[in-house]
């Protein structure tokens, strides 16, 4: 049952209508029950480790708060070890053995370990990290030990982040889970209104581009460089929408709850340095590793040099890569925007100089400009190795950008050159996918300007009802006419 199906909106109106109808001391009880059935629609079993996880951590916490010295960081490290490891089982088992064996051949060693037929559990990675913020907290002393079983139990498994996050802190979602929440009709239409959004970014948007980036890296030896150019900006798009879409629609339906989760995006596309990108981009996930990883690795002691610091870094930026998949392609990934980031900081002097010297200083906005497009450039990127299927896949790509680039510059004002390539040489036959693409990119940007100073649903009530009413049947009228229907799984799904 993903968001973006008719079952999941059945779904929704029941469990928000028995929501405000019941009494409040049973409604977390209705959303854990509700929890449990939506995570049990992929494969059932599995709810089986999520609860493990969950009594694991529970108990951790209470025992953590109650211990100290060594006893209360063996109840954290055993904690931590159980996550990590129950992950690591399921997600990497494969990817190291591969690995290993590969290496045994190398070396001549006499070594086989058999694959395992798992499927990856859904949303592991995000709950995984869910539950050992709150651990953390509550060994930092930041937080106290939650003593209802449910309530922990709902603050990992509440279906709206429970598959792709955002991942909450125990500060900011357990408090909320006791609240009584009375049925508030602004906040209830607002939260409608932000999932709408995400319905129209998924299926009008992301699903869309979906069509014309599969097409290019299913196969990219057979395209030339605009081509592969084109494919890879449309993916920059894709995974903005289908994953911010994702989140709207989270952040939407818990809303009407009553329940306000943390933002995820901040306008990321309108960054001037891959580390500010970061700060925008996936915040709930950048932000964990900020606190959990990097600052200790690079302020754990006294002494901080600039080299432990670059190491932090790109060990942060490496792990993170690694927790988007088992695989080489997302470890590139994630080594490149670290390295990216240290270069930044190596070589700011250098650039300061350069700026100054062509005297950009004095004309900020060209300035702005060129560091948001570099920027972009850059996420496009790495993000060649986590679209790419394989690492020989994706060098190809890198590799390959360029070819063909001089003759398509040489007739750039020609229409015929630009249909041949927005048709994807031919590959592409659908004129409505191509002009849903272009506008649907339009639209997204533009509701970004539009939030330069305000989110979306500030800027929205403070406009007149007759321009308000117009763009909600626009959004509506545009799912039901142009939206892929059939349920197309998230691109986040599978980490």
């Amino acid at each position: 049952m993903t968001f973006n199906s008719p079952q999941f909106v059945l779904f929704f109106i029941a469990v928000a209508t028995a929501y405000f109808l019941m009494p409040y001391r049973f409604r977390w009880l209705l959303l854990l029950g509700a929890s449990c059935y939506f995570y049990m629609a992929f494969i059932p079993a599995y709810v089986l480790i999520l609860l493990a996880m969950v009594v694991i951590d529970y108990f951790a916490g209470i025992f953590i708060e109650k211990s100290s010295g060594h006893r209360r960081k063996f109840f954290l490290i055993l904690s931590i070890c159980s996550n990590i490891g129950i992950l690591a089982f399921f997600k990497y088992f494969n990817f190291f053995s591969v690995n290993l064996t590969v290496l045994a051949r190398f070396l001549d060693w006499n070594y086989s370990l058999p694959l395992l037929s798992l499927a990856l559990p859904l949303g592991l990675s995000f709950h995984t990290f869910q539950a050992l913020s709150y651990t953390i907290e509550v060994y930092r002393g930041k937080h106290k030990a939650e003593r209802h079983f449910g309530i922990y139990a709902l603050y990992v498994m509440f279906f709206p982040q429970l598959v792709a996050g955002p991942i909450e802190r125990p500060q900011h979602l357990l408090p909320q889970l006791h609240q009584n929440h009375d049925f508030d009709y602004e906040r209830v239409t607002t939260g409608l209104k932000r999932m709408a959004w995400g319905f129209f970014k998924k299926m009008v948007v992301a699903d869309h581009l979906a069509i014309m980036v599969n097409i290019v890296y299913g196969n990219p030896q057979k395209f030339s460089g605009p081509a592969l150019i084109l494919a890879t900006v449309f993916f920059a798009f894709q995974l903005y929408s289908d994953f911010s879409a994702y989140t709207d629609i989270a952040l939407g339906s818990a809303q009407v709850l009553g329940i306000k989760l943390v933002e995820n995006f901040e306008r990321p596309f309108f960054s001037k340095s891959i580390a500010e990108f970061w700060r925008r981009w996936h915040i709930s996930l950048s932000t964990w590793f900020r606190d959990y990883v990097f600052y200790p690795l690079a302020f754990g002691s006294k002494n901080t040099t600039r080299l432990k610091l670059y190491f932090a870094i790109m060990a942060t930026f490496l792990l993170s890569g690694l927790w988007h998949g088992a695989g080489w392609t997302y470890v590139v990934m994630g080594g490149l925007y670290g390295f990216f980031i240290c270069f930044s900081q190596a070589t700011k002097a250098y650039r300061d100089s350069i700026i100054h010297f062509f005297r950009l200083d004095r004309a900020p906005a060209l300035l702005r400009l060129l560091r948001v497009g570099t920027t972009f450039v850059l996420a496009c990127i790495a993000w060649i190795f986590f679209r790419a299927v394989n690492l020989t896949d994706a060098w190809y790509i890198l590799f390959h950008l360029g070819s063909g680039l001089g003759s398509f510059l040489d007739r750039f004002y020609s229409y015929y050159v630009w249909k041949n390539l927005l048709s994807l040489n031919g590959a592409m036959t659908d004129r409505k996918t191509i002009i849903v693409c272009l506008l649907g990119i339009a639209v997204i940007m533009l509701s970004e300007l539009l939030q330069r100073q305000a989110s979306l649903w500030q800027w929205l009530p403070a406009q007149p009802a007759y321009a308000r009413w117009p763009l909600y049947y626009l959004v509506v009228g545009s799912i039901l006419l142009f939206g892929v229907f059939g349920a197309k799984q998230f691109i986040y799904f599978q980490f």
